[in-house]
């Protein structure tokens, strides 16, 4: 029996999608990725949007990010990377990290598994939160 190789068909709302999402360094929301869409294609549905990014992540092409307690999130960049989750405003960013391409070949061989895959999510105070709990403690010491 072949195996069929099945193109995506990549409609307009399908695109657009695809180009919000790419576009963003904010790891937008399903309901901040219709808002976008919405001025390009004014006659979509949010069911049509998560039909849509459901199709796109599956095929690869978005990555779903499911960060802990928070509405899932897409990212444009499917490379092997990193986030971390402010967890006061809920701000996700791309952590920046060193050898994360090769971290499953290594420790597949110190472990003698083989990897198929991993999650890593950092969680902290993003710069601006981090501004503000500081700004707040230097009052109260007054």
């Amino acid at each position: 029996m072949a195996i069929v190789d099945k193109k995506l068909r990549m409609t307009k709302q399908r695109r657009t999608i695809l180009e919000e999402i790419k576009k963003s360094k904010s790891h937008p929301t399903a309901d901040k990725i219709y808002d976008l869409v919405k001025k390009k294609i004014p006659g979509i549905s949010m069911g049509t949007v998560y039909r849509n990014l459901d199709i796109l992540s599956g095929e690869g092409l978005v990555r779903k990010l499911e960060l802990a307690h928070t509405q899932r999130r897409y990212d444009g960049n499917i490379k092997n990377h990193y986030h971390i989750l402010c967890t006061e405003c809920g701000r996700v960013d791309d952590m920046i990290t060193m050898g994360v391409d090769d971290i499953e070949e290594l420790l597949g061989a110190r472990s003698h598994y083989q990897i198929t895959g991993h999650r890593l999510k950092f969680f902290g105070l993003c710069p601006d939160c981090k501004n503000r709990v500081k700004q707040a403690a230097s009052v109260y010491r007054k």
